[in-house]
């Protein structure tokens, strides 16, 4: 058989003597099992069966393959992309499984059908559960890769994706974290040349993706032909020889062919030339691998022909079980949004007698230490939160490095987006580790990093309750001393917006405590916002709670208690209503009831419609704006669980719909004022 007769024009360069034949019918047997795979996905598209999102890997079974068979199942750790089929199936993935994935059925082992068909995945044999925004898991390996360092494990992170996400910061972000740390991990960039239909030339400044990266010192930059499995597996070799020498980590760049569409929605005809479609069929590996072992290593066919018919008969097979399968129970719809919380005794509730005041800000560096010396699995960083004497803007982390060792407490650089997305990938190594991070100095520079917090709330989710990472996210928030539009801003009702987030801002010191070691004890993500003008207020003191004083979460405290009006508040705004409760009762004798939420996410709607419904009237204050702001969130379930209670309609008192300005004449005009309360109140009373 000729090359021209199978349209092969392409052979392997030094592939004569490379590897065994065996091994050579062992990628054979691989390649093809997954270009079977590949036609069953679309055919299921045409019959409306299922895989409702597929993209071929048609072209890049070379590199695939290589990285696949690298992979040690239950040892090392994989990050596989959309596109990765062939990887996962040679990493471990069974046809079956392939298959259960791409109909969505209930027994998927990647998600239980949560997740998008075509994106695989197995967390107990370490191939993770990765995001369809491309690219950020490369995040999550850099910290998995520190995590592994840390521990001294010897096992290799592979984190694999296409050369359009290198156009992303966060990868950016991730490559120079890693090559600074020495990380173990090797990052697979698969180019075949398109971004959907955006060529790599639109894309970024070297059509070879890795030359972007030739600066980084201590990263190893390797190129291979993504098409040729002689190529990448001497490449894949070599990379995991120079990770486990402790000389990560390895940028592995393979040049590869889409030889199909970007996927099933796409149409390349519209954007690629027929003449440019062909010359890449030229370069395919399934039938450049056949045409070899056939001329070059004279297989005889029938040993390739008995190959083909037992993949058929297996994926047929693998097929029927599948499609038999039980879909997805729809009561379990909102399973694994948010993991269930630590337990609470009733002793642990209650503080300790005689404690010394301490302040907000000191109860937080207290709790942390105590936490941390309470689990050695404990870690913390951030930007500027371990430099010599200096513990963060605020000092709340004061001592820490000191104590703790640069091991487990250290600065981050400033990329909100690998503060937040390493901590992700630091917690998969074990159950046991909880990772503290200051997410951003100040709330209002978290921004950043939201794609990582919006892609870690779905984490427990997306993993069918397999995952989830123990983070406590702490973020500096609110206004009132003077910090301008980027220092006073308030960003809870974005966070409460995302399933599986838990939301809490303590107003007094003995809650900021008891909240903050309840996250450090509890699976899943918190994010833990501390309003800063309370750090070091004496109104917000409290006695010191001990160290063992939790604070469930979705549990309100009232404040002060009456019947003539409920105000409802968090944060700062607790002390204003507090005051301006005072004063509705010195001049109208109105005792008014304050309800201190402490958690807004899951929220204590209980207590707060037992008190509306006593008192028939409600104010819901809090310091970030009216319009959109969280409040809306809570008059609204007031009013739908206590219509017929109300006497009134619910009001709000909150900041102006503007920015926080940096004058104080300008930010006391926007920010809401004990005045403001007071105000409201009076009007509420009246109507």
């Amino acid at each position: 058989m000729s090359a021209e007769a199978v349209g092969i024009s392409k052979p392997f360069k030094e592939a004569r003597g490379a590897a065994p034949v065996e091994k050579q019918l062992e990628w054979y047997r691989l390649i093809h099992m997954g270009r079977v795979l590949d036609d069953k996905a679309r055919n299921y598209l045409r019959q409306s069966k299922g895989w409702s999102y597929h993209a071929s890997h048609a072209g890049h079974d070379g590199i695939q393959a290589a990285l696949g068979l690298a992979f040690r199942p239950n040892k090392d750790y994989l990050f596989p992309y959309y596109r990765d089929m062939l990887t996962c199936l040679a990493a471990g993935i069974t046809p079956y499984e392939i298959i259960l994935n791409g109909l969505s059925k209930a027994d998927d082992v990647a998600s239980g059908g949560r997740h998008m068909s075509n994106h695989f995945a197995d967390i107990p044999r370490g191939i993770w559960n990765v995001s369809s925004a491309t690219g950020n898991h490369a995040q999550h390996a850099a910290g998995l890769g520190r995590a592994v360092k840390y521990y001294d494990s010897d096992a290799v992170v592979f984190c694999s994706q296409g050369e359009s996400s290198c156009s992303e910061g966060y990868v950016f972000e991730a490559l120079n974290g890693a090559s600074r740390e020495k990380l173990p991990v090797i990052f697979v960039v698969q180019n075949n040349g398109y971004g959907i239909s955006v060529p790599v030339t639109e894309q970024t400044a070297n059509k070879i993706v890795s030359e972007n990266y030739r600066g980084l010192s201590g990263l190893t930059i390797i190129n291979c032909d993504g098409t040729d499995p002689f190529d990448s597996s001497k490449a894949v070799g070599r990379a995991t020889e120079i990770i486990r020498a402790g000389n990560g980590p390895v940028l592995l760049h393979a040049s590869c062919e889409r030889i199909n569409a970007h996927s099933n929605s796409d149409k390349q005809e519209l954007y690629r030339s027929l003449d440019e479609i062909a010359a890449a069929r030229e370069y395919d590996p399934y039938e450049r691998l056949r045409f070899h072992l056939l001329n070059v290593e004279n297989v005889e066919e029938l040993k390739l022909l008995t190959i083909e018919e037992e993949n058929k008969a297996l994926a047929a097979e693998a097929a029927e079980k599948a499609e038999a399968s039980p879909d997805p129970d729809p009561a379990t719809a909102t399973l694994y949004v948010t993991p269930d919380e630590a337990a609470v005794s009733a002793e642990a509730m209650t503080p300790r007698d005689g404690g010394v005041m301490i302040a907000l800000r000191d109860a937080i560096n207290q709790t942390l230490k105590q936490e941390f010396r309470r689990n050695e699995h404990t870690f913390l960083w951030g930007q500027d939160v371990a430099s010599k004497e200096k513990g963060g803007v605020f000092n709340l982390t004061k001592g820490m490095q000191q104590e703790f060792g640069r091991g487990r407490v250290f600065n981050a650089p400033i990329a909100e987006d690998y503060i937040i997305g390493t901590a992700n990938g630091f917690s998969r190594f074990s159950e046991k580790i909880w990772v503290v991070i200051e997410a951003a100095q100040f709330a209002d520079y978290v921004w950043p990093g939201v794609e990582q917090i919006i892609d870690t709330s779905h984490d427990y989710y997306r993993s069918n309750g397999k995952f989830t990472p123990n983070i406590v996210m702490r973020l500096a928030s609110g206004g009132n001393i003077g910090g301008g539009l980027y220092h006073s801003q308030n960003l809870e009702a974005l966070f409460t917006t995302l399933p599986g987030l838990r939301v809490v801002v303590p107003a007094f010191a003995d809650d900021a405590a008891g909240l903050l070691r309840h996250a450090m004890r509890s699976r899943g993500i918190t994010m833990y916002l501390e309003p800063k003008y309370l750090y070091n207020q004496v109104f917000a003191k409290a006695p010191d709670p001990g160290e063992n004083f939790e604070v469930p979460f979705g549990k309100a405290r009232i404040r002060r208690e009456g019947d003539g009006l409920t105000m409802v508040s968090y944060g700062t705004t607790v002390h204003w209503c507090m005051r301006a409760a005072n004063k509705l009762k010195d001049e109208t004798g109105v005792e008014a009831e304050v309800i201190d939420l402490r958690s807004l996410l899951p929220l204590d709607m209980d207590t707060v419609a037992a008190s509306v419904e006593k008192t028939s009237r409600a104010l819901v204050v809090h310091e970030d704006k009216v319009f959109g702001g969280f409040g809306g969130e809570v008059a609204t379930q007031i009013t739908e669980r206590c219509f017929h209670s109300l006497d009134a309609p619910v009001m709000r008192v909150g900041s102006k719909f503007t920015p926080v300005p940096f004058s104080k004449i300008l930010e006391r005009e926007v920010l809401p004022q004990v005045e403001t309360i007071y105000e409201k109140a009076l009007a509420l009373l009246k109507f």
